[in-house]
């Protein structure tokens, strides 16, 4: 993935969670997602923090957006690997945060892992 590309689906990604439109954000995902967040633990009662499935994800974003309708994302940088990007923002809550994703050759996120810094 070359740094252009990679920014592209990180700003369309950013973008999309800012509009709080919940469609555009799911398209961003292959159906066999594997999600891990600290906040999965609290809004979906799954206390691994993992979901498993865009079916899963969708419903868990929804109760995201419901619960956080002041939800932004500050991009402070993106980090490009060779398959995969880090986002590196301000999220809920003021928080600190880093998104670190995996995409596959359809531009897809098949794995995305989460982390927050303590509230501020």
């Amino acid at each position: 993935m070359t740094e252009q590309e990679a920014l592209n689906i990180a700003q369309t990604w950013i973008q999309d969670w800012n509009q709080h439109n919940l469609d555009a954000i799911t398209l961003h995902y292959a159906e066999d997602i594997d999600f891990t967040s600290p906040f999965v633990a609290k809004l979906a009662n799954h206390p691994n923090g993992n979901l498993q499935g865009k079916i899963a994800l969708r419903d868990y974003f929804a109760k995201a957006l419901e619960a956080y309708p002041d939800l932004k994302f500050e991009v402070l940088e993106i980090l490009t690997g060779v398959d995969s990007i880090v986002i590196y923002c301000k999220s809920v809550q003021d928080r600190l945060a880093a998104e670190s994703i995996t995409i596959n050759a359809q531009g897809l996120i098949t794995v995305s892992k989460a982390h927050y810094s303590a509230a501020v």
